[in-house]
């Protein structure tokens, strides 16, 4: 019996290799075949997330005649070099991926993926140019422009180093943070580079400048910036304030128009705003807060200390609705609460004293 079996599993062995085999030769003989033949026809298929296209069907065809010295069709398919073909489609400054492969019917099928800018850089000089997700430098297109945050000020070079290749980092931070960000996309116009590489926006609504310093930390900033907004400049104006500064840790450092930038304007008016953030963060290390605590910390804070509300808006703002949007919190268990101020104990003396009675007779 064990031998039987061994002899039936020899067969089949022998079987299936000689099936394998025959099956490899005719992968050869069609491959061989293949070469032999001419390409019939092309098709190029060009991929990109939005709807404005930088370079189109003529351009990748242009780049694919030249490299192959000759019209694609007709050609002879061993002539055409798939991988050499897709490492020159993506060294164009257009194109971040290329894929290339000769289907059954002998057609070149030519799949394109597009680069998209994720910032428009425009130097101190006036030069402008495009970059990606990658920091890829990529030039203007006469073909179309591209809906993004706007930088001025980069340093004009015909060489970078590696200070300005980390700037040009920080500006594709600060970049892909304002543009999944539906407030801040429509409320960014301009984001300026200054001489300390320190970011400072110009806003589309208000005449006022907002800085965030370098690209660290910049929800907390953003979110900082948007309490301001909600429970400040709602209420004040838009106007009030020429600089916005967000780049201190839980704070804010407002400047009004008319008073001069230095260290005793600052620290007036860090009373007036810095206050009205930071009481609310007494119990937390980070900078997020709730809508309610922003709402209290405003109420707790004099006229004088205030400086942004008269008597009409602040009641205004106490007769707003109870249960304000809750924004996340994340509260620190090791953190010391607030000591609670108690009230002097008023004593309440009688009016008239009545003389006793005295038992004597």
């Amino acid at each position: 019996m064990d031998t039987k079996k061994t002899i039936r599993k020899l067969f089949f062995t022998i079987t299936g290799l000689a099936a394998g085999t025959g099956i490899l030769i005719l992968l050869i003989s069609a491959i061989g075949e293949k070469k032999k033949g001419q390409c019939t026809d092309y098709k190029i298929t060009i991929k990109s997330l939005h709807d404005t296209r930088f370079i189109d069907n003529k351009d990748v065809f242009k780049l694919i005649s030249a490299a192959t010295r000759g019209a694609v069709r007709g050609q002879a398919i061993s002539a055409i070099d798939t991988r050499k073909l897709e490492d020159m489609l993506e060294n164009s400054v257009w194109i971040k991926d290329a894929q290339l492969y000769f289907d059954n019917k002998n057609v070149l099928h030519v799949s394109v993926t597009e680069r998209e800018p994720l910032a428009r850089v425009f130097t101190t000089a006036g030069n402008s140019f495009y970059i990606d997700s990658s920091v890829k430098k990529m030039p203007l297109s006469e073909k179309a422009s591209a809906r993004v945050p706007v930088f001025t000020g980069f340093p004009d070079k015909k060489v970078w180093n590696a200070n300005d290749s980390l700037l040009l980092g920080d500006v594709k931070t600060v970049a892909k943070f304002i543009s999944v960000d539906s407030f801040w996309s429509a409320q960014v116009s301009a984001i300026d580079i200054t001489a300390e590489k320190n970011f400072e926006i110009t806003p589309v609504i208000g005449n006022n400048i907002l800085r965030i310093g370098d690209a660290e930390n910049l929800e907390q900033k953003f979110h900082r910036l948007f309490l301001f907004y909600n429970r400040v400049l709602s209420k004040s104006g838009f106007d009030k304030y020429k600089v916005i500064d967000a780049q201190y840790d839980g704070q804010i450092v407002a400047i009004r128009k008319g008073e001069k930038i230095n260290s005793v304007d600052t620290a007036k008016l860090k009373l007036n705003v810095q206050k009205l953030i930071k009481q609310s963060l007494e119990v937390q290390n980070d900078t997020m807060v709730t809508a309610r605590n922003v709402v209290t910390a405003i109420n707790t804070l004099n006229p004088a200390e205030r400086g942004i509300m008269n008597e009409q808006e602040e009641n205004n703002a106490k007769a707003s609705s109870p249960n304000p949007l809750k924004l996340s919190v994340k509260k620190n268990p090791s953190a010391k609460k607030p000591i609670e101020k108690q009230k002097p104990v008023v004593r309440k003396e009688p009016k008239a004293v009545m003389e006793k009675k005295s038992n004597k007779q």
